[in-house]
């Protein structure tokens, strides 16, 4: 080649413009995903209700539950009849469900939340805690794929009263 010959320009494989476009769709998607996997309910062995019969079992006695959702959504939709409203997030958790299973981690606890999701994370972090009759309820009071859930069904629900 003559020092005098034009090269051809390089192309580079991907524009800038392009690069930062698909940078960000990349972000995006990872973004996505990650909201996506935190609404996926973690997959375990322990029993599983759904809401009618754990309406009925915490009716006969045979169960405590626990409805773990918070104040505001326990104010949207109510709570379910025959339950204890226990918000996952209280740094006493487990001292308030120990008030209301008397102590017992031998207790049949089943715990529902709105879809499912936080009732089977509760569920591994009680039976890690050392809870051994810990059942979810995974329709939730919403539903999921699990089942139409609480209110859909037409079970029961009361007006949350707040604890002073």
């Amino acid at each position: 080649m003559r020092p005098n010959d034009e090269q051809p320009a390089v192309q580079p494989l991907l524009g800038r413009r392009r690069f930062l476009f698909g940078a960000a769709g990349l972000a995006a998607v990872s973004t996505g995903g990650y909201l996506w996997w935190r609404r996926q309910a973690p997959d375990h062995d322990h029993p599983r209700l759904g809401v009618a019969e754990a309406f009925a079992k915490a009716q006969a006695g045979e169960i405590y539950l626990i409805d773990i959702r918070t104040p505001r959504e326990w104010r949207a939709s109510g709570v379910p009849v025959g339950s204890h409203q226990i918000d996952m997030r209280r740094d006493d958790f487990l001292t308030a469900l120990n008030e209301v299973t008397g102590g017992s981690q031998t207790a049949a606890i089943a715990l529902i939340c709105a879809r499912g999701v936080r009732s089977a994370r509760v569920t591994l972090a009680l039976a890690e805690a050392g809870y051994t009759n810990v059942i979810d309820v995974p329709e939730g009071m919403l539903g999921s794929a699990a089942g139409p859930g609480w209110l859909r069904s037409n079970l029961p629900v009361a007006r949350w009263e707040e604890q002073a």
